[in-house]
């Protein structure tokens, strides 16, 4: 692994552990903290399940994917020309899984708190971890586009 990208994921990773850690010690189950009025709160929830809690209780199968969608991204890393957004790309990928990883490994469930109300649509709670993600593959979309995933190395 590149060092830049070990450097970013421990950096990411550690920015949404710290997140979780002072929501868990501040906010209790359920508690709701109005930052912006009738669009983003702050609120202490924990799923056992993957996103908009689908999965539910399948923390086993969910520790599985995440250790195998690292195992992926290690190798597909290896497959891209080596460029600043690539780089950034596996970094929040990396980062945000291991972030949730870790979550269901020792607390059998993922500690989320951001929720937005945006036009009367009631978001799902979600963490950083979870932005690291979408952001991630939205970055490595954008690289793929570009042709970044076709290094000199994968046209030997």
């Amino acid at each position: 692994m590149n060092k830049k990208i070990l450097i970013m994921t421990i950096i990411f990773l550690a920015v949404d552990q710290v997140s979780k850690i002072l929501i868990s010690t501040f906010l209790t189950i359920n508690e709701v903290i109005t930052v912006i009025p009738n669009f983003f709160y702050l609120t202490r929830v924990n799923n056992t399940g993957a996103a908009f809690s689908i999965l539910e209780g399948k923390t086993i199968l969910l520790i599985g994917v995440s250790i195998i969608a690292i195992i992926i991204l290690l190798k597909y890393m290896n497959e891209f020309k080596k460029t600043r957004l690539g780089n950034i790309s596996f970094s929040l990928l990396l980062g945000g899984i291991f972030g949730n990883l870790i979550d269901r490994l020792f607390l059998k469930e993922v500690r989320d708190f951001l929720k937005f109300d945006i036009f009367g649509y009631n978001f799902p709670v979600f963490n950083i971890a979870d932005s690291l993600i979408v952001i991630g593959v939205i970055l490595l979309a954008i690289c793929v586009f570009r042709g970044d995933d076709k290094s000199e190395n994968s046209s030997k």
